[in-house]
């Protein structure tokens, strides 16, 4: 039987996965697919560098355009990441009829589907289910699991690294700063931690997500993104005393043709499984229409989870190749994308209040709610004898987000509230 022959560019982590699942599984690969699968070529930044796997030196390449061009190859597997010239890379591969599979979320975020359309009309394959949540066969599912269903909600924990460090800040009550460094110690962030924890890397999954389940075409600046940077010990604190955990969500809605997606630290009510995914695990909640709730736990990142998801679409490539019909599932979008206003997204919302301690005060705060014509759920006081000043804390009912900026506008003049210490979206 002739070899199906793979170039890998990229021996990091998730490439080092990858080639222990290939050449360590090579029977059962085999078996599924009716032939041997062979790593060719793999590219590599230094060949001279020592490895902690065996690798034959004669694979090895610092040219990428080597593996790109090379005509015996049949696969080519992405996990070397960056964005540009990735992006060159594969439409040239795809333009010499190989097929691609990427763990690449950042690539697919911002141009999947300039790459789907060269795809198409190539008749390749270009698989993708690496790029979200690790080991979670969410993409697949996405695609085939609800193509008889409208999803019209996605909310989901699909960063590792801000789920360690709200799990930390809830169970042991150390400060986010601290937490941080922690968790930049442990290798869960990186140096420069900025694309994880302001929500960055959850924004383009999300983009992804909200893309295939809404079959709309969702770019990066379609999501509104808030990050975690800003919770305090206290907010978790007091969410906790209320039966919430807060958690890092991305949330995409769709409401007849109408869609909204964003990524924001979000209140969660503990009854809610979501609330229970800690440490670095990733979770995605899906709504469908005619299947109701459903949800999809794992570990969303590391080596071999993500090397799992990559060998699968490996597998689902080559079956396609010998069936004779890559390319003819597009994954491209056919809905017109329209977004939800502000007068159209609606939920639950958390605020923390720093008010004058006088008489009158709950009075006048609760007239700003009637106004806007934002109703409240609950009302907390927390005990501050003998202080000048304290904290309120209000849930409201379901109230529109622009019926919420126009109560945090008025009390920015109001001479009852000194600070809105904290506002956060509900959920559950």
């Amino acid at each position: 039987m002739k070899p199906i022959k793979i170039g890998l560019l990229g021996l990091g982590t998730v490439g080092t996965g990858v080639v222990r699942l290939v050449e360590g599984h090579q029977d059962d690969l085999s078996n599924q697919v009716g032939s041997p699968i062979s790593i060719s070529q793999i590219l590599v930044k230094d060949r001279s560098k020592s490895r902690n796997i065996p690798i034959d030196a004669s694979k090895l390449t610092e040219d990428p355009w080597e593996i790109v061009r090379n005509p015996d190859i049949d696969v080519i597997v992405e996990v070397m990441g960056g964005i540009e010239l990735t992006k060159d890379y594969i439409l040239e591969a795809l333009e010499r009829g190989k097929h691609i599979v990427t763990a690449n979320k950042d690539l697919m975020a911002l141009h999947g589907r300039e790459i789907l359309e060269k795809a198409r009309d190539k008749g390749c394959d270009v698989l993708y289910e690496a790029s979200v949540a690790g080991g979670i066969p969410i993409i697949r599912t996405l695609i085939e699991g609800f193509s008889s269903d409208r999803i019209t909600k996605i909310m989901g924990i699909v960063n590792g690294t801000t789920n360690y460090i709200l799990t930390k800040m809830s169970q042991e009550g150390v400060a986010y700063a601290d937490v941080l460094k922690e968790a930049q110690t442990l290798g869960y962030a990186e140096a420069d931690p900025t694309s994880d924890v302001e929500g960055l890397d959850a924004a383009r999954k999300m983009t992804i997500l909200s893309t295939l389940g809404f079959r709309t075409d969702v770019a990066l600046e379609h999501v509104k993104v808030k990050g975690i940077s800003a919770v305090s010990q206290e907010d978790i604190q007091y969410a906790k005393r209320l039966g919430y955990e807060v958690k890092l969500l991305g949330i995409a809605e769709r409401q007849d043709d109408l869609i909204s997606v964003s990524v924001e630290p979000t209140m969660v009510k503990t009854s809610h499984p979501i609330a229970s995914v800690n440490g670095v695990f990733n979770a995605v909640y899906v709504h469908g229409e005619a299947v109701g709730e459903t949800m999809f736990y794992g570990a969303g990142a590391g080596e071999l989870p993500t090397a799992t998801s990559v060998v699968a679409d490996l597998v689902a490539v080559v079956k396609n190749m010998k069936l004779g019909v890559n390319g003819r599932q597009s994954q491209l979008s056919y809905n017109v994308t329209k977004l939800k206003t502000d007068e159209q997204i609606a939920s639950k919302f958390f605020l923390l209040l720093h008010v004058e301690d006088r008489a009158g005060v709950l009075a006048q705060i609760a007239q700003v709610f009637s106004d806007c014509e934002v109703s409240i759920e609950s009302v907390m006081q927390p005990s501050t004898p003998n202080q000048s000043s304290t904290e309120i804390i209000i849930i409201t009912h379901q109230a529109s987000k622009a019926a919420m900026n126009n109560v945090l506008k008025a009390f920015e003049s109001s001479s009852a509230v000194r600070k809105v210490k904290s506002v956060y979206r509900v959920e559950g």
